[in-house]
C-alpha cells in the first residue's frame, strides 16, 4: 500500500502480526479470542496494547515512515469504542469484471480483485464497503465524514488475512483503522480508496491526525 510492494507487504505483515500476537496470547492465556471480546474494559486494554506496540515499531523499525524518530511521541487515535467494531455480512462479487485497477497517489496503479461487499450497520444506518483482495490479503480502503478533518484526507485502511472471513462474514474493527505511510511522508505512494467506499457517516474510531488532536 506504499511506495513499493516490499514496503507495502512488510507494513501489512507488521499490522497483521501485531493483531495476531494479541489474539494468540489471549487464547494461550485461557481468555476469550479477539472475535469474542465484548467487555469494554478488556477490549480497551487490548486496543491500547496494540497501539503501544505499533508506536514502538514506528519509533524503532527500519521501515518506519517517521523521519524524526527522536521527537516521535506516538500516533493519535479516537478512544476505543465497541460501537465501531461490527460484524459484516459479505456479498461475494459475482460479476465478470472482478479485476480492478486501483490508482496510487503518485499516479501509478496496481491490480486488485473485487472480493465482495461488506454489509454492516453503524449508528442504525446500513453501510456497504467494497473489499479488495491482493494475494492473501483483504484490504478495506475507505473515506468517511471525518476524512480531511479529524483523520487523514486520503482515507484510512483496514487489512485482514483472507482466513478472517468465515461463513461469508468478517469482523470490521474500525478502532484499528490506520493512516497509510503517505500521511507521514509524501514520498510514499498509497492506494486511493474507490469512490464507492466513501461513507457519509463519521467513523469516530481508529487513527486521527496530529493536527486534529491539537484542535481539540
Amino acid at each position: 500500500m506504499f511506495k513499493n510492494k516490499v514496503i507495502r507487504y512488510s507494513t501489512i505483515a507488521m499490522v497483521i502480526a501485531i493483531l495476531s500476537y494479541f489474539v494468540i496470547e489471549n487464547i494461550d492465556n485461557g481468555g476469550t479470542s479477539a472475535d469474542e471480546l465484548t467487555n469494554p474494559a478488556e477490549y480497551k486494554a487490548k486496543i491500547l496494547e496494540e497501539r503501544k506496540a505499533k508506536d514502538e515499531q514506528f519509533r524503532a523499525g527500519e521501515d518506519s515512515p517517521i523521519q524524526d524518530k527522536a521527537s516521535f511521541h506516538g500516533l493519535h487515535y479516537f478512544e476505543p469504542n465497541l460501537t465501531y467494531r461490527v460484524k459484516a455480512s459479505i456479498s461475494p462479487y459475482m460479476k465478470e469484471d472482478k479485476q480492478v485497477t486501483v490508482k496510487y497517489t503518485d499516479g501509478t496503479s496496481e491490480k486488485y480483485e473485487k472480493y465482495g461487499y461488506a454489509n454492516f450497520t453503524i449508528d442504525g444506518q446500513a453501510q456497504k464497503l467494497l473489499l479488495l483482495k491482493n494475494e492473501s490479503t483483504i484490504s478495506v480502503l475507505f473515506r468517511d465524514a471525518t476524512s480531511g478533518k479529524q483523520t487523514y484526507g486520503g482515507g484510512r485502511y483496514l487489512d485482514y488475512p483472507v482466513s478472517e472471513i468465515k461463513n461469508n462474514s468478517i469482523i470490521l474493527d474500525f478502532n484499528k483503522a490506520y493512516s497509510p505511510y503517505c500521511a507521514y511522508q509524501e514520498s510514499y505512494a498509497c492506494p486511493v480508496p474507490p469512490a464507492e467506499n466513501t461513507l457519509a457517516v463519521a467513523i469516530l474510531a481508529g487513527e486521527v491526525t496530529e493536527d486534529a488532536t491539537h484542535e481539540q
